[in-house]
């Protein structure tokens, strides 16, 4: 096993001088090979991807992760443009980003470059393969790509299409390479690969983040886990309310900024509740709530502890009435993964207590979690919602996968 990890590692390592010269018009010009070859080979993708959705209906998957692992022309036309966003985002590679002069006529530079060799590792959702290569690519770097089984065809497919496009125009086609191979021991054995790989990113469930942070020998940043939470404060305005919380559960309840737990004031639950339940209603959202949620909508299914810590990715959405907004942020405190939390209210003093006290990567008031979101944030395709408190945190585009160094020019300057 530790042949075929190696085996990429070293075609990796012997990238990295190369892709961390790479101009930003080479980078570029890949990039849109890449882009244009994926609406060419659409049709190929699709029937890649329908292997995989095949398996996961055998396999039982719930609708809402096979809506995760789904290809369709539109999505693979979103992966193109979000390409070309890409390209027009300034290259961070080399920028400099502080410059001194010292009193002895040193000069010190602070510069960024690239992390060097990345290792990423993630679960179902194929569009991570050409997002997570993109980026990586146009920040100079190497990636080892290690998906999951459930999109095993669909990611083989998509790393083809992608090093064929980026060797046609000059550049090492090994700079991007797929770990064919979705064991857990090989997986394993690239946790282990500290030799060859500079960092490791999981992007994924609860499981598969602990395994990694547990088990790497090298520097790894956490993505991924949201359990997010929406708080209806008693000033908030209903109508809005119900349009917030559908939106950030409902868009697409498979992914990491989907709405988790709601939590509402209890004096404005009795009217906002029933609202929100309506729209929920018209993509059947299971509601679990506390005994005043219950007491307030009908066909609410008890909540327990371990509901109000999990990410259901499903259409499934906690509840509580909360007696003031020291409650919801108490609450949030206790359970959330420090994803995106949310307030909906018409009180600036709350809306700035929220965003003060709230410790989170992503803090909204009066708007849907959903946004949480490299290219909703003008950052353009991101290779993950990082919740930790590293370099990188929230949505990680192009600088996060950079690091500095120091330039330092003199004249022959001596330190006594």
């Amino acid at each position: 096993m530790m042949n075929c990890i190696e085996a990429l590692g070293k075609n990796a390592k012997a990238c990295k001088k190369a892709m961390a010269s790479a101009k930003t018009e080479i980078k570029n010009k890949a990039l849109s090979e890449i882009a244009e070859s994926l609406i060419k080979e659409t049709s190929a993708i699709i029937t890649e991807n329908d292997k995989d959705i095949e398996a996961a209906q055998k396999n039982n998957m719930s609708q809402a992760m096979q809506d995760r692992l789904r290809l369709t022309p539109e999505r693979i036309k979103g992966i193109a443009d979000s390409l070309c966003e890409l390209i027009r985002l300034e290259d961070p590679v080399g920028a400099a980003e502080s410059g001194t002069v010292r009193p002895n006529g040193m000069r010190v530079t602070k510069v960024r470059v690239p992390l060097g060799v990345i290792g990423i590792i993630f679960e179902s959702r194929p569009n991570v393969t050409v997002d997570a290569a993109a980026l990586c690519l146009k920040s100079g770097n190497c990636v080892i790509l290690r998906g999951g089984k459930e999109a095993y065809h669909s990611n083989k497919k998509l790393c083809g299409i992608m090093c064929a496009a980026i060797e046609r125009v000059g550049l090492p086609p090994n700079a991007v390479q797929f770990v064919d191979d979705t064991t857990r021991e090989v997986t394993t054995e690239l946790m282990k690969c500290r030799e060859y790989v500079d960092v490791l990113i999981p992007r994924g469930g609860a499981g598969l983040i602990k395994a990694v942070v547990e088990n790497a020998a090298m520097p790894v940043i956490e993505t991924g886990v949201g359990n997010c939470h929406i708080f209806i404060d008693e000033s908030a305005d209903i109508e809005m309310s119900a349009q917030i919380v559908n939106n950030s559960k409902t868009r697409r309840p498979s992914v990491c900024n989907a709405a988790e737990t709601l939590l509402v004031h209890e004096n404005i639950a009795r009217e906002a509740l029933p609202e929100i339940k309506k729209k929920l209603d018209e993509s059947r959202v299971e509601l679990r709530g506390c005994e005043k949620t219950a007491a307030i909508v009908s066909g609410t299914k008890p909540v327990t502890e371990e509901d109000y810590y999990t990410e259901f990715l499903d259409y499934i959405l906690a509840v509580r009435v909360v007696k003031d907004i020291g409650e919801a942020i108490a609450h949030i405190e206790k359970y959330s993964s420090s994803h995106s939390e949310c307030i909906v209210t018409d009180s600036l003093l709350n809306a700035d207590r929220f965003r003060a006290e709230i410790d989170s990567a992503a803090v909204y008031v009066n708007v849907s979690t959903a946004f949480t979101d490299g290219g909703m944030f003008g950052l353009g395709a991101e290779i993950g919602i990082s919740t930790q408190k590293m370099h990188a945190r929230g949505p990680m585009g192009l600088k996060e996968l950079t690091s500095v160094k120091y330039l330092i020019d003199g004249s022959g300057q001596v330190r006594d």
